[in-house]
């Protein structure tokens, strides 16, 4: 018996696994995907003493971008 229903088990799972495996519907998500490589664009920031920075002179850096905001 419990051989039994392991062997429908195991034909469900080999039966469901293509289907779960299937490519996400982003369309009917509302949902763009992500393609890279994709260039930030150039944009200037003032750091915490009030000099600007430049995203393009931290070119092969690792930059941590976080804004916050209260509202």
């Amino acid at each position: 018996m419990i051989t039994r229903l392991m062997g429908v088990g195991l034909a469900l799972a080999l039966f469901l696994t293509p289907a779960a495996a299937a490519a996400p519907d982003f369309a009917a998500m509302q949902v763009q995907p992500y393609t890279p490589p994709k260039p930030a664009p150039a944009f200037e920031l003032p750091d915490l003493q009030g000099k600007a920075i430049r995203l393009g002179d931290l070119r092969g850096k690792v930059v941590l971008l976080y804004f916050w905001a209260t509202w």
